[in-house]
C-alpha cells in the first residue's frame, strides 16, 4: 500500500477498489468499484504491465511510431498501468539486462521494424504483458522468479507475439461491445449498481486474451526463442516455475489452481506440453540454445524482492509500514497480499480482509464517518466508538446476501485507517478475526522503524558441505524458508546442490 494512496483517495468522494478473486466477492459492499486492467493474464491473481531502450529514455515509442494509431492506445493506458503497479522499477543494471533480452528477440520477430518500450514494474507480482504499439511490461517479481535469461525471453517473446499479431486491437473491440451490453443491463434493471457489476464481470472475462490468441502467442514465442539462440525449452520450464509459485502462494496449496484462471485461459499442463512440442523442432532438450544463466544472475543480484519500502512490508502474518508508522497482524492461516490500492488478506473458508486509508483533515466524527454512505449494507444500530491501543476508533457491522462484515476505522493524526473483514454469512469466526486486527494494530516504535529493511535477491555460490537446508537457513522474510528457496531456484523433489553452483537467496 503506497503512502500516496491516502492523498489520492482524499480527492475522491469514496475509495476506489479493485477486485481480486474471492476477496472481491467478499468486499462487494463497497459502493464504488474500479477499473480492471485489460491485459494478458498470467498464472496468478493479477492482470497479466529493434530500438530497445530503458523506459526513461527521452525518445519514446510514441515518437518512434507517432504515425501508428496502435501506439496511441498504448500511450493512453501506459500511465494507468505504471500507477497501478507501484510505478517503475529504476535500476540501470536490471534495465540493461531486460533490454539485452528484448533486443535479441526483436531481431527475429515477425515484424523486426516494430519498436518496443520495455518497462520494469515495481511490483512483486509475477506478471508480464503488452499493449498495442510496442509497450512491453515485466514485473521485478517475475525477474526474481526466473533463473536464466532464456526464461525471461520466453515470457517476453510471448508478449511480443501478441503485439505483432494485433491481439490487443481485437480485444479492444470485444471490450467496447461488452461496455455497450453492460449499459443495456443497467437500463433494463434500472440499477446503476447492477450495470457496474455487469461491467466488472465483463471486464473479468476480457482481461485475458482468447484461448486461440494465447496458444498462437505461445507458438510464435517458442519459435522466436529458438531463432534468437535461446533455449527453446525455457517456455515450458518457466511455466512449471509459475505453477510452483502459484502453489507456494496459495492459502490452500492442495486446491485446484485452475480456479485462478479466467475461463478463456488455457490450463497450465496443456500450455507446458504444447511449448515442449514446438521446442522439439530445434532439437532435444538440453542440447540446443543458450540459457544465459550466469550473466542473468549477475544482472538480478541485488534486485528488490517482495514489497517496496513505499508500500510497506509483509513479514509472515504481520504488515508493517515504516513511513506511516503502523503495524498489525492477521490470524494464522491468512495470506497477506500487499497491493498498491490496499492490503488484502485471504484466509480459509473464504474469509477475507481489506485494509486501506484515507486522509481526513476535517477530523470527521468516526461514528458519522461509518454511516456516511461509503459502505452499503451497514447496520447503523451496530456502530460503536472505542479505543485501539490508545487510538480513537469505531466499529460497525454490515451485511450482504451471502456475507457478514466487520468494519473498523481507526484515526491516527489526519488519517483514517480502515479494516473490512468479511466471512460467509453465519460464520462464527468474524469476531475472532476482527479482534486480531484491532488488538494488534498499533503505532511502531522508532527502533522498529529503523530496523525495517527491504529484502533483496542475493546470488551466492554453494560451498563444499552446504545443503539446501543450510542455504535455506539464510533466507529471510518467510517462515517457509526451505519451500521458498526451492521455489525461486526451481529445485524439484530429489534435487541436490553441488559445490560451485550459483543459487538465489532472499536476504536484507
Amino acid at each position: 500500500m503506497t503512502i500516496s494512496m491516502i492523498a489520492r483517495q482524499a480527492r475522491t468522494s469514496a475509495p476506489r477498489a479493485r477486485r481480486y478473486g474471492k476477496l472481491a466477492r467478499s468486499v462487494a459492499i463497497l459502493t464504488i468499484t474500479g477499473m480492471t486492467l485489460s491485459a494478458c493474464q498470467s498464472l496468478f491473481s493479477q492482470s497479466y504491465q529493434a530500438s530497445v531502450r530503458p523506459s526513461d529514455n527521452p525518445q519514446t515509442v510514441e515518437e518512434v511510431q507517432k504515425n501508428d494509431p496502435r501506439a496511441q492506445m498504448g500511450a493512453r493506458e501506459h500511465p494507468r498501468i505504471v500507477a497501478s503497479y507501484g510505478g517503475e522499477y529504476r535500476d540501470e543494471k536490471t534495465e540493461r539486462l531486460v533490454a539485452r533480452i528484448t533486443g535479441a528477440l526483436t531481431a527475429v520477430s515477425e515484424n523486426p521494424q516494430q519498436s518496443y518500450r520495455i518497462t520494469i514494474l515495481n511490483s512483486p507480482a509475477i506478471n508480464a504483458f503488452a499493449l498495442p504499439g510496442g509497450y512491453l511490461y515485466v514485473t521485478r517479481g517475475l525477474l526474481a522468479l526466473a533463473n536464466d535469461a532464456s526464461e525471461v525471453a520466453a515470457v517476453l517473446s510471448h508478449e511480443m507475439a501478441h503485439v505483432t499479431a494485433n491481439h490487443g486491437i481485437e480485444r479492444q473491440r470485444r471490450e467496447e461491445a461488452e461496455v455497450i451490453a453492460s449499459r443495456v443491463v443497467a437500463e433494463v434493471l434500472s440499477s446503476d449498481l447492477a450495470g457496474k457489476q455487469a461491467l466488472a464481470r465483463g471486464k473479468l472475462r476480457l482481461a485475458a486474451f482468447s484461448r486461440q490468441q494465447e496458444l498462437q502467442a505461445d507458438v510464435i514465442g517458442v519459435r522466436m526463442l529458438g531463432e534468437a539462440g535461446y533455449d527453446p525449452y525455457a517456455a515450458a520450464r518457466f511455466l512449471d516455475s509459475m505453477a510452483a509459485y502459484a502453489r507456494y502462494t496459495s492459502v490452500e496449496p492442495d486446491s485446484d489452481q485452475s480456479l485462478d484462471f479466467l475461463s478463456s485461459h488455457p490450463n497450465a499442463p496443456q500450455r507446458v506440453e504444447l511449448a515442449r512440442r514446438h521446442a522439439r523442432a530445434f532439437g532435444q532438450e538440453g542440447s540446443v540454445g543458450d540459457r544465459g544463466r550466469d550473466w542473468y544472475l549477475n544482472g538480478i543480484d541485488g534486485l528488490l524482492y517482495g514489497d517496496s519500502p513505499q508500500e510497506g512490508y509483509v513479514r509472515g502474518q504481520t504488515f508493517l509500514h515504516g513511513s506511516l508508522g503502523i503495524r498489525f497482524d492477521v490470524p494464522e492461516g491468512f495470506q497477506i497480499d500487499n497491493k498498491v490500492e490496499a492490503v488484502l488478506a485471504t484466509g480459509p473458508g473464504e474469509m477475507a480482509i481489506r485494509f486501506d486509508g484515507v486522509a481526513d483533515a476535517k477530523q470527521t466524527d468516526l461514528g458519522n464517518y461509518l454511516t456516511s454512505g461509503w459502505v452499503a449494507g451497514l447496520l447503523p444500530n451496530t456502530v460503536r466508538k472505542t479505543q485501539v491501543n490508545g487510538l480513537e476508533a469505531a466499529t460497525a457491522r454490515a451485511t450482504a446476501e451471502k456475507w457478514d462484515f466487520d468494519v473498523t476505522v481507526i484515526r491516527q493524526g489526519q488519517q483514517i485507517f480502515r479494516f473490512l473483514t468479511a466471512v460467509p454469512k453465519g460464520n462464527p469466526q468474524l469476531d475472532t478475526v476482527a479482534n486480531v486486527l484491532r488488538t494488534s494494530f498499533r503505532q511502531m516504535t522508532s527502533d522498529e522503524i529503523a530496523s525495517l529493511k527491504p529484502l533483496r535477491v542475493r546470488v551466492v555460490t554453494v560451498k563444499p558441505g552446504e545443503t539446501m537446508a543450510t542455504m535455506a537457513a539464510r533466507m529471510m522474510g518467510t517462515d517457509r524458508k526451505l519451500d521458498l528457496f526451492k521455489m525461486i531456484n526451481a529445485l524439484g523433489a530429489g534435487a541436490a546442490l553441488q559445490p560451485g553452483q550459483r543459487v538465489k537467496i532472499i536476504a536484507e
